[in-house]
Order: structure tokens, then sequence, then C-alpha cells
């Protein structure tokens, strides 16, 4: 697997600018991908500096362990979901750490290797796990969901304008045969919305997909809420996102863990003081510069928010 098969990391400087705080401390990748966060990280932490990276996709945890290879003394590389991250790091022995970092979404890799069938792009067998121990692939939601889950699914997590028309056309075309190919998919996506925004609405529709087969805004929410309990008073959290759905959650999630009042439901009482546990370091997402952008096209997308434990 080559380098160039995983993606250039994106906001490298900008987010271990906002996440290194302890140079000799412990930080996890919950997100290890091709390793290159991680590599930079490692790169900048002292002597004493440890890594946990972590991937539920074998093969990309594969290849970051190569890449890490003269790392391999200060780094830990384990095969699980961020959705367990407490339970992970409480039986490598950690109490706490000093950063985590979150670069969310699917890798270059994972869209280009046909096997996975995350892109629509190419004619593959649908799959779009990324933890290939899981039983639930694309094809089974495709094939047990009906036309009002579909739509559902494609409207909130695809945010496609035309969900019930994609949705009844994959219903009726499944009593005819099995959807198992990305080509046989973006055929009917093609019937049901025409070729003028095609393109975006295949891009909405597998990403969909994605999201509802890997669960991933959940695990995204889980996953904060957890890196917020296990993160050390002044280390940092920090989280790359790439679509307005993981955005959302991040910000939402920020924005609780800050509060220092909630409300109390009834006009009749006061807000409840609270002692809020993150102070927010980023009161707009970063965005990638210009420069970035053009010379990285997954970066144009890209937003970055940091808070930090208190």
């Amino acid at each position: 697997m080559p380098k160039a098969s995983y993606h250039t990391p994106v906001l490298l400087h900008e987010a271990l600018s906002f996440l290194i705080t302890a140079p000799n401390g412990t930080y996890v990748d919950a997100t290890l991908g091709g390793g290159g966060h991680a590599e930079a990280l490692l790169h900048r932490l002292g002597s004493s500096g440890r890594l946990i990276g972590l991937d539920a996709d074998l093969d990309a945890l594969s290849f970051a362990g190569e890449r890490l290879k003269r790392f391999e003394e200060r780094s830990t590389l384990v095969q699980g979901n961020f959705a367990k991250l407490v339970s992970i790091l409480s039986g490598l022995g950690p109490r706490s750490v000093s950063g985590i970092l979150f670069d969310l979404g699917v890798s270059s890799f994972q869209l280009d290797d046909g096997s996975k069938g995350f892109s629509f792009r190419a004619d593959d067998v649908l799959d779009m796990r990324m933890d290939r121990s899981q039983s639930r692939d694309a094809i089974t939601v495709l094939r047990d969901l009906d036309a009002d889950g579909l739509a559902r699914i494609l409207h909130e997590y695809g945010e496609e304008k035309h969900a019930r028309r994609i949705a009844r056309k994959i219903v009726e075309r499944r009593k005819q045969y099995p959807i198992r190919t990305s080509g046989q998919l973006s055929a009917l996506v093609a019937e049901a919305v025409g070729s003028r925004f095609l393109t975006k609405s295949l891009a909405r529709v597998f990403q969909a997909i994605r999201i509802e087969v890997n669960n991933e805004l959940k695990h995204i929410e889980s996953g904060l809420r957890q890196a917020i309990d296990f993160v050390a008073p002044g280390g940092r959290i920090v989280v790359i996102s790439y679509h307005s759905l993981e955005d959302r959650i991040v910000k939402q999630e920020f924005k609780a863990a800050s509060a220092t009042s909630v409300r109390s439901g009834t006009p009749l009482l006061p807000d409840r003081p609270v002692e809020a546990r993150l102070r927010i370091l980023t009161k707009k997402p970063i965005e990638a510069s210009d420069r970035e952008q053009s010379e990285n096209p997954r970066a144009r997308s890209a937003k970055l928010r940091a808070a930090e434990r208190i």
C-alpha cells in the first residue's frame, strides 16, 4: 500500500498547535487512518511523549503501523472504534491523556479501494463497512429498509432533496434483483434525479448510506462525550470534520460541555448553575488556507474545532 494511497493530513499545523500542551504527555489519535497526523505528532513530542492510535479499519491500522515503525517504542496502535474510547483506553493503562484528536470521515484510500465500496465513481461491490467484523453492510441496508426508512436516511444523513423519489426507485428495483454494486445504485439514482445535478446527488446518497452502515453520527456524539471524560484538565480535544452534520454535533457537544447553566424547562424556575467542563478555543471553526485547499482538495470542506478541559 503506497503512502500516496492515504490522504495528506488536513489542517496539520493548526491541529497540532491546538492539541499539544505537554510535550511528554500521552495523546490519542482516535482516527488513525494513514498515520499522517500521528507521525507529525510523534515528531513534535518529547522523548517521553506517547501516542495511542485507534482505527476501526484493519487495513488503515496495518499501513499506519508501517509508517510509524520508527516510533514503535512510543506508540500503541489498537483496532477499535472511538465510540468505545474509554473502554479501550482504560484497558491500556492511562487514567487520563493530554489530548485527543478526531479526524472524521473517510480516507482517500477507503474511497479508492474498490473492495470497500465507498465510492460511486467505480462499479464495485457495495460494502462501506469501516470495520469488516460487523455484519451489516450497504447491501443489507438497501435490502432491509422500507421506503420510509431509506428516505429518512437519505434526507437526514445526505440532505438529499430527492430522497423519497430515490427511495421509491430502490424499493421498486430490488423486487427485480438485489442491489449489490455501486454501479447498480448509481444507475438507480440517475433514473430518479436525472443528469443535471447527478454528481451531487450521488455524493449525498453514498454519504448517507455510509453513515447509516457505520452509525457514524451517534459514534461521534458518544466518542466526544467520552473524550471529555478522559482528557486531563488543561488537555485539549481537537476535531476536524468534513460536512455540516459532523460539524453540528461537534459544535453542540462543545457548547453543552462549556455551559455554566442548564435551563430548568419551566419559566417558573431559574436556570440551574452547573460547572463548565470545557473552554472552547475556536469561536468559529478554523478552515484551511487558500493554498492548502488548492494543493489538497480534501481540505476544502474541512472545519476544525478545539476545546480545553477545565
